[in-house]
């Protein structure tokens, strides 16, 4: 599928749930699928190259920051962008939420649900490069997906319930087309339902003109006729591709040879 926009990827989750594996997995896959550049926002590498060898609850809000930008310029280039962070807060969330609003761009939340214990193992198996009272602290602050109608999980992967993540990739993927064309027709069809038809323009712009012409009390006598005229020329004129810049013209030649108006 060959589209000419972009949308946003929210992954939520705890660390060692293995979203950074899965983004790489949904990246070439998107790629595959949409024929699209799709850059992964990781706060690892921003923090890593920030402040490189150190960690620092201080530097946070900087790295948050660094983040959000980072994920606003490469959706402005017209990237898919995945935002690979544990967005475990609605807040976090949000801030992204804001940034594809603010774009007009779809964005799909999909939420890593590994189990608790089998991040606390992965993370004892790479020698505990997070405490574990620190995911366990993030598991217990995690928000649930139900303060907000916008905050629903569009996907859920869960290895314990996902035998075949290449199948869950593909169906994802799939999905995620299928809504993308919904929300263009969708698009395409309020567009086409707001816009005015020509009646309803020259209906509107005679209208108009009329308004002004009858406030001039030399062609109130005539007030009868002219409004007469005027539906005659929207009747007449209804048919016609006639460009809106030149309803206002024909209409005083109109009413010229008809009134010597």
């Amino acid at each position: 599928m060959n589209n000419n926009s972009n949308f946003l990827i929210i992954l939520v989750g705890l660390p060692a749930s293995g979203k950074s594996t899965f983004a790489l997995k949904l990246k070439k896959k998107l790629e595959s699928n949409f024929q699209k550049k799709v850059k992964i926002i990781d706060p690892d590498i921003i923090r890593g190259i920030a402040f490189p060898n150190s960690f620092d609850f201080k530097n946070e809000p900087q790295i948050r920051e660094k983040n959000i930008q980072s994920v606003r310029i490469h959706l402005t280039k017209g990237q898919i962008v995945i935002s690979d962070d544990l967005n475990y807060y609605s807040s976090m969330r949000h801030d992204l939420k804001l940034i594809a609003d603010s774009l007009n761009i779809k964005f799909y939340i999909v939420h890593i649900s590994t189990p608790l214990k089998i991040c606390l193992k992965r993370n004892e198996e790479r020698g505990k490069p997070i405490p574990n009272k620190v995911i366990q602290n993030i598991y217990n602050k995690f928000d649930n997906f139900n303060k907000y109608k916008w905050d629903t999980p569009f996907e859920t992967y869960d290895i314990t319930q996902t035998s075949d993540e290449i199948q869950f990739l593909e169906i994802l993927s799939n999905k995620i087309a299928l809504n993308f064309k919904e929300q263009q027709k969708g698009k395409e069809s309020l567009k086409k339902k707001h816009s005015p038809s020509i009646r309803e323009k020259l209906d509107l712009i005679t209208r108009k003109y009329v308004g002004e012409l009858l406030k001039n009390p030399k062609y109130q006598m005539s007030k009868d006729t002219i409004l007469e005229f005027r539906k005659l020329f929207i009747k007449s004129r209804a048919n016609e591709e006639l460009d809106v810049n030149k309803i206002i013209e024909a209409f005083k030649l109109y009413l010229n040879k008809k009134l010597k108006v």
